[in-house]
């Protein structure tokens, strides 16, 4: 049994709903022609980076698990004309083209110039996809919007999307905040829209750019070490003597301006007051501070994991 296949077996001894066209065209898809980075988690139903910037931008695909979710909730037939609105790598439009067939159409739309580029070079051998980068959504020139896929975060839907979409048509998007979003089907029945959520999911923001992760400010830093150490106590993982230098070090930091510059706008990161306070702690904080990265990050299960796959490593449908 292939790679794909068994994937698919464990989606589905775990519930997850994965059509039978949608199986097929994962069975004919590489994800690997989607990315040059590593792609072993994605048999483990765990996202896989396809872009990274210099800045410190990150992009994936969903996770195998979200992918069929997804695209099941589009109840796609063939010849309709799809919209997708954040790239993804370009897998998952390679996807919906090949379930829609050639009398069918996907236009892909995505803010970021350099993600564009990435997935037209990927879906050079999709006639039926066009990729466009938009920049002024009054300017866009889209078909009757039947099938609208948003694949990042956003606060809510702009109103070019909601606008176009016909009698019966809907969008899928993640709607929320960045820790927090509903999937939601959004319906036009004539006049008026109607919502349905489709559960809880976490997404990474529609724009690259917005995916670059700031250094805390001292006070969210202080929040943050001050949760873990409550939760590493409760648990009992750590001792009363850390847990008081590091109640000392949370004191400390809130001492600090809050307006503070982040430390990469520094010639020198480490001059920053807050980055020499916490390496002024020495040893034993720099021992704990991979635990309280490991347990900061958020957690959500892999339907499809394999039995031999690391049950300690993270995942999520937003970069880890």
């Amino acid at each position: 049994m292939g790679k794909i296949s068994e994937l698919i077996r464990r989606l589905r001894n775990s519930s997850v709903i994965v059509p039978k066209d949608v199986e097929h065209a994962m069975e004919k898809i590489s994800v690997e022609d989607f990315t040059e980075f590593e792609t072993e988690g994605f048999y483990n139903d765990r996202p896989v980076v396809f872009l990274e910037t210099p800045k410190g931008g990150m992009k994936t695909i969903s996770a195998p698990h979200m992918i069929s979710t997804l695209l099941y909730n589009l109840e796609l037939k063939e010849a309709q004309d799809v919209v997708v609105y954040g790239a993804k790598g370009g897998y998952i439009s390679a996807l919906i083209a090949h379930i829609i067939g050639e009398d069918g159409k996907v236009t892909v739309l995505d803010p970021s110039k350099d993600v564009i580029a990435h997935i037209s070079n990927n879906l050079r051998g999709y006639p039926t996809v066009e990729c466009i980068t938009i920049t002024d959504p009054s300017e866009l020139s889209l078909p009757e919007l039947n099938r609208v896929l948003v694949t990042g975060q956003i606060d809510k839907l702009p109103e070019w999307l909601t606008e176009g979409l016909v009698d019966g048509g809907f969008a899928i998007a993640p709607i929320g905040s960045r820790d927090s979003q509903q999937l939601v089907k959004t319906e036009r029945q004539e006049d008026d829209l109607f919502e349905t959520s489709l559960g809880s999911v976490i997404f990474g923001p529609v724009n690259i750019e917005d995916s670059v992760v700031e250094t805390p400010s001292p006070e969210e830093m202080a929040e943050l070490v001050e949760q873990v150490v409550e939760l590493m106590s409760e648990i009992g993982v750590i001792k009363s003597e850390d847990r008081g230098k590091l109640y000392d070090l949370v004191a400390e930091l809130r001492q600090l301006p809050d307006d503070l510059p982040p430390p990469e706008e520094m010639d020198d990161p480490s001059e920053h007051p807050m980055m020499k306070l916490m390496l002024e702690n020495g040893e034993w904080f720099v021992h704990l501070w991979p635990i309280i990265q490991s347990m900061s990050q958020t957690r959500i299960a892999s339907f499809g994991e394999s039995e031999e796959s690391d049950e300690s490593s993270s995942h999520s449908d937003f970069i880890p």
